[in-house]
């Protein structure tokens, strides 16, 4: 919003010309959002706190979790964070800034109506109708993709690993390609959201490669020396990943162990959306397997266990998600934060190095 005022002036005032420059506006995307997240945190976190949109136990048969009934769920303090910086700093003319507020928005409203239900009635959105919504939501970003393609000739491609210039054609696949794409980061995500400051770090780690991969990618010069599929507007997604950035650090200074707040399913599922969005608008939907590696595995932990005990009646992990497996073997919380953080480096630090081999 502020570029669309503000960057036609600069011909009469000189510094305004820095709105065109992405790496401007990122940066200043992910300052707003970290100051919002501080400045108007303890208020809303209290206000939340008084209006009763509080957690209960967050796992019941861990009993030294029952010290977390009551902590405010900051689901709305995250969406605002994110909405506000952005609305502010991406060019708000770009339809891929509308596809981003689209999926936070939608999965916001869905994140909330499964959080007041847990307040209400001690049980959330049941898991098949929270499914289904979520692939209702993801169906007009798929054919979004497919009918308004900014390279037509890609439309129903994906970038594939480690060789240069080389994609997959979906074809008619494609469609429920992204479908799977985005239901999988957003739940995997919300899994994840099981112990302080652990997914809320992840997601801002995440966030940060796709940061760099769709500033890149908007980028004709730096697309073309990386052999990396060049794609308009692309920049503009790098603008709200910065506010998600600055978001998930600013959050962290309330999530931290012992935690003051909770993202709940508000701020989780949009989250994880916002980060398979990102990867489908810049067709990097693939590499989401090592950028969220610590999700990924988090996710097949509770698919690995549960198909194993209906097969046998037995456990492979002495409870899934995977960190409450750790945490049943005796590692601390916040040691285990750490070590899943620093996980989560290396896959990320992985990813970006895929841009060089080719």
């Amino acid at each position: 919003m502020l570029y669309y005022f503000l960057y036609p002036l600069a011909e009469e005032v000189g510094l305004f010309n820095l709105f065109r420059y992405i790496t401007f506006r990122a940066a200043y995307a992910g300052t707003t959002s970290l100051l919002i997240m501080i400045l108007f945190g303890p208020y809303i976190i209290r206000w939340l706190k008084n209006k009763g949109f509080v957690s209960g136990i967050r796992e019941p048969s861990l009993k030294k979790h029952e010290v977390k009934k009551g902590t405010p769920l900051a689901g709305p303090l995250i969406i605002m964070s994110i909405i506000v910086s952005s609305l502010l700093w991406t060019y708000i003319q770009e339809p891929y800034f509308w596809i981003m507020m689209y999926t936070v928005t939608t999965l916001a409203i869905l994140g909330f109506s499964d959080d007041l239900k847990k307040i209400r009635l001690g049980k959330g959105v049941y898991g098949r109708y929270k499914f289904l919504w979520q692939i209702l939501i993801a169906i007009p970003i798929a054919v979004f993709m497919v009918v308004f393609p900014r390279r037509p000739d890609f439309a129903t491609m994906t970038t594939l690993l480690f060789l240069k210039n080389m994609f997959w054609n979906l074809g008619i696949f494609y469609i429920p390609f992204v479908i799977i794409v985005l239901v999988a980061t957003t739940n995997s995500v919300n899994i994840a959201d099981g112990i302080d400051g652990l997914a809320c770090g992840l997601v801002g780690i995440a966030t940060v490669a796709y940061v760099v991969l769709s500033y890149l990618t908007g980028h004709y010069k730096f697309a073309s020396y990386l052999n990396i599929l060049f794609i308009p507007g692309s920049g503009e997604v790098a603008v709200v990943l910065a506010s998600v950035v600055g978001t998930a650090i600013g959050f962290l200074w309330f999530n931290a162990h012992p935690a003051e707040a909770f993202m709940g399913d508000m701020g989780s599922l949009p989250l994880g959306g916002l980060l398979g969005a990102s990867a489908i608008l810049i067709k990097q939907e693939i590499l989401l397997i090592i950028v969220c590696g610590v999700f990924v595995a988090e996710a097949l932990s509770v698919i690995i266990q549960v198909l194993f005990y209906k097969r046998t009646g037995r456990r492979i992990f002495k409870m899934a998600p995977l960190h409450h497996h750790f945490e049943l073997m005796g590692v601390s919380e916040a040691k285990l934060v750490v070590r899943f953080w620093i996980v989560g480096i290396i896959f990320t630090l992985i990813a970006i190095s895929t841009l060089k081999i080719r």
